[in-house]
């Protein structure tokens, strides 16, 4: 697959655009925070390391082969605040598989953005990039990003207890997941 979008995406109140390295300083706001961090397998982020993965994240915008990327700054419509990112990672050419995610500021959460751009690109996985199935995960303890994925209709597939280490504990985490014909008949 060849995929490229045209952007940016847009919804009812959000802009999800490629990442420019104007953006530094709104990512490092967020990722440089240990509440943000705590369920990221990186540590809060410095200015510098925020400088490098946003360098990074102005290329991720398509999917050509498998383990391919795109990773969406998301802002505000009627101001232009950035307020996180979500990103859509291509898992398996042959299953037609993806993995979704987000990282948003804590300042924007609880007012349905996340879900809001997070629903928009799962749009596109199932719509543009033809996907079979997309799947998403998150520590248990997790809870906002847990029930997010419940408001996106997807199942809970999965509890790993205890089976990694991370950040010097044992890992819980959950796995959810949505079929495109689920998708589809979500929409019905």
């Amino acid at each position: 697959m060849n995929f490229l979008l045209h952007y940016p995406l847009e919804t009812e109140r959000l802009r999800l655009r490629p990442f420019t390295r104007g953006d530094v300083d709104a990512v490092f706001a967020y990722r440089s925070r240990e509440d943000v961090a705590r369920y990221l397998f990186d540590p809060p982020l410095s200015r510098e390391e925020c400088a490098l993965a946003v360098q990074q994240r102005t290329t991720e915008l398509g999917l050509e082969k498998e383990g391919d990327r795109i990773i969406l700054a998301v802002e505000k419509a009627d101001d232009g605040v950035l307020i996180g990112e979500v990103s859509l990672i291509w898992r398996s050419v042959e299953a037609r598989q993806g993995e979704l995610g987000w990282i948003f500021h804590p300042e924007h959460q609880g007012r349905g953005y996340a879900s809001e751009a997070s629903a928009r690109l799962l749009e596109v996985a199932f719509t543009e990039a033809d996907l079979h199935r997309v799947y998403a995960r998150c520590d248990a303890g997790n809870t906002g990003s847990w029930r997010l994925m419940e408001r996106l209709g997807m199942r809970r597939e999965a509890h790993f207890r205890e089976h990694a280490l991370f950040k010097g504990g044992w890992d819980e985490e959950f796995y959810y997941a949505i079929l495109r014909r689920e998708w589809l008949a979500l929409r019905q």
